[in-house]
């Protein structure tokens, strides 16, 4: 592990290369699983807020989730965690599905559409990284999962690791100068392993 400041970084962020590959995987991220996605109690108030301008996007089984288990739901697992609500156990509740059978989010396609300025929870974002909180820390871990196989390949033909292919996110979570330190934190682990 590395820290930067509260965060402590999992190598495997910078060991692994990571590409979504939505052609292969039909988006299975945002399908498969026993949860929905984390949501953050700042998030939880912006889904309030834009929920008008997401349900046009909606699929009527995940508008009819929202509206029976409500537009966030406590986590099963953590009573203290949020995350979105799941239409039957099984994807989002704020998935729609393109022509191609491609699991895509409704919430950024409100936002692509310019109607909220909300794009989607960062725990989405930044996949295949997770956060954990720790008592003084944010515990950064790379979440291997073989539905994202594809992504793993992809990322290995375009030699895209996992933290540069969640930069934006990560800028977005923890600032540039945060993610400049990370860079360095990269190049001088790749200088070492060679040297080694």
């Amino acid at each position: 592990m590395f820290q930067i400041g509260k965060t402590l970084i999992s190598e495997e962020i910078l060991e692994n290369d990571f590409t979504c590959n939505l052609n292969a995987c039909k988006g299975e991220c945002c399908v498969a699983g026993d949860a929905g996605a984390p949501v953050t109690t700042e998030e939880s108030q912006k889904l309030e807020e834009v929920y008008d301008q997401v349900k046009p996007y909606m699929r009527k089984e995940g508008i009819q989730a929202v509206e029976s288990q409500g537009k966030f739901v406590v986590s099963s697992f953590d009573d203290t965690e949020l995350e979105t609500p799941l239409v039957n156990n099984k994807e989002c509740a704020y998935v729609h599905f393109n022509e191609k059978g491609i699991a895509l989010c409704s919430i950024e396609a409100a936002y692509r559409d310019q109607k909220i300025n909300f794009k989607k929870p960062i725990s989405c974002a930044l996949y295949p990284i997770r956060i954990q909180k720790l008592s003084t820390f944010e515990a950064l871990n790379y979440d291997k999962w073989d539905i994202c196989s594809p992504a793993c390949t992809l990322g290995r033909e375009l030699q895209t690791p996992v933290y540069k292919f969640t930069k934006q996110p990560l800028i977005e979570k923890f600032g540039k100068d945060w993610y400049k330190e990370l860079e360095e934190v990269a190049l001088h682990y790749e200088e070492f392993k060679k040297s080694n």
